[in-house]
């Protein structure tokens, strides 16, 4: 990260002083436990996406999700050499911040009852996807932006991200449980925007800020382990299967293996390096998890999640060598750890399969899941036609908040 200056410590510090005072406000006026007996609030909304789960099947994935978003995410940031460290103290102020403003913003369109924010397990994942999602961004603008524009950052994003999500979940009444749209997709995208607007054409190239030496390796080493042991759980955070196993969590964890394989087919092939480095891997898994994100749910089958998994693995790769620099020297983006290769492009493809998926639906295949997954269409208000032309325009909708947003906050 830039470097702070004592003036730039004094900002920060009276920063981070008045918004834990508003959040500490905010809550006490606010914030209540949420009964354990009940569900929650949200499951009286019929579009809610964190409706009827049992607190006792969820507190689990709350804690894999919540490991998932401090070491995955935050260790993510952390293989470029010349920020590794700060990137790292970033990531945690971030996720700091963003929780508690993510429960109160979230908590006003989900968990409001009665003039107040109820909170459970349920409102913890959702703050942790909206986490999640910010780190994402911050990935855009690493070394670019000190921790006072990053705490600010967090702010809007966290407020466009909860006004995306509500109108793709609640208004348009989409399935997106892993986050293709909602996590991967406005998060790469909004950070981009921001990039753009902070262009800085002094700033090196992304290989150039890649330290080969050893400590760049071993965060990505934790950092793909992390995301292969708890992203299944961080998929399926928001689903519930009545005690059935949750498709996405056995359709992310075939997609993670094709992907990571994807690395070793088409990474040696275009790189110059003889040996296949860990973050080249870590790239992999996290497009194979962000293809999986809108289609984890539904009726992909084993081997269509094989197939996904592999096909997303290769986008890393490609990106990274034409695409990259395209961004870079035509339209000055500086993708500073390359969420859109990333993030961005395997969270649009998995909308797309999610859509494809959505409107091959039918009452035979799915069962007994069909009003779980697709709880509009079991009801008979819409077809699986018709749900499949609103998973298609949640795309443009996420795209289009993502990018005028990313821009407002640049």
């Amino acid at each position: 990260m830039p470097e702070v200056t004592a003036t730039s410590r004094l900002r920060l510090s009276g920063l981070c002083f008045l918004l834990q005072i508003l959040t500490i406000t905010l809550f006490a006026i606010f914030v209540r436990y949420s009964p354990e007996s009940s569900s929650g609030p949200c499951s009286q909304q019929p579009n809610c996406s964190w409706k009827n789960q049992d607190s006792g099947f969820q507190h689990p994935r709350f804690r894999d999700g919540h490991l998932q978003v401090l070491l995955g995410f935050g260790l993510l940031l952390a293989f470029l050499g010349r920020y590794g460290p700060g990137s790292v103290a970033s990531s945690i102020l971030v996720v700091a911040f963003a929780i508690q403003w993510a429960v109160l913003i979230q908590g006003f369109l989900y968990f409001f009852l009665n003039g107040k924010i109820w909170v459970g397990a349920q409102s913890m994942a959702s703050a942790d996807f909206c986490t999640a999602a910010i780190l994402i961004s911050s990935g855009a603008v690493l070394g670019k932006v000190n921790p006072v524009q990053m705490l600010l950052l967090t702010l809007l994003g966290v407020t466009l991200f909860a006004l995306n999500e509500y109108v793709l979940l609640s208004l348009m009444g989409i399935s997106d449980s892993g986050g293709s749209l909602t996590v991967h997709t406005f998060g790469a995208y909004f950070g981009l925007m921001v990039s753009r607007v902070l262009h800085q054409p002094h700033m090196d190239k992304r290989e150039e800020q890649q330290d080969t030496g050893h400590q760049p390796d071993i965060f990505a080493v934790v950092g793909t382990i992390c995301l292969w042991i708890f992203w299944p759980s961080f998929t399926s955070a928001t689903t519930v299967r009545n005690h059935a196993e949750p498709w996405a969590v056995l359709n992310t964890y075939f997609s993670l293996a094709a992907s990571t394989l994807a690395a070793f087919v088409l990474s040696p092939v275009l790189q110059e390096e003889s040996t296949l480095r860990m973050v080249q891997i870590q790239d992999a898994t996290l497009a194979g998890v962000a293809m999986m994100g809108t289609a984890g749910e539904m009726l992909v089958t084993p081997f269509g999640a094989l197939i996904a998994g592999f096909l997303s693995g290769l986008i890393p790769p490609l990106g990274f060598r034409f695409l990259t620099p395209i961004l870079r020297s035509k339209l000055k983006i500086q993708d500073t750890c390359g969420i859109h290769n990333v993030h961005g492009l395997p969270g649009i493809l998995g909308a797309l399969l999610g859509t494809l998926l959505t409107a091959l639906a039918t009452a035979d295949a799915y069962g007994g899941r069909l009003e779980l997954v697709f709880p509009l269409v079991a009801q008979g208000s819409r077809t699986a036609t018709d749900q499949a032309f609103y998973q298609l325009c949640a795309l443009p909708v996420t795209l289009l908040l993502a990018t005028l947003g990313g821009c407002l906050t640049g």
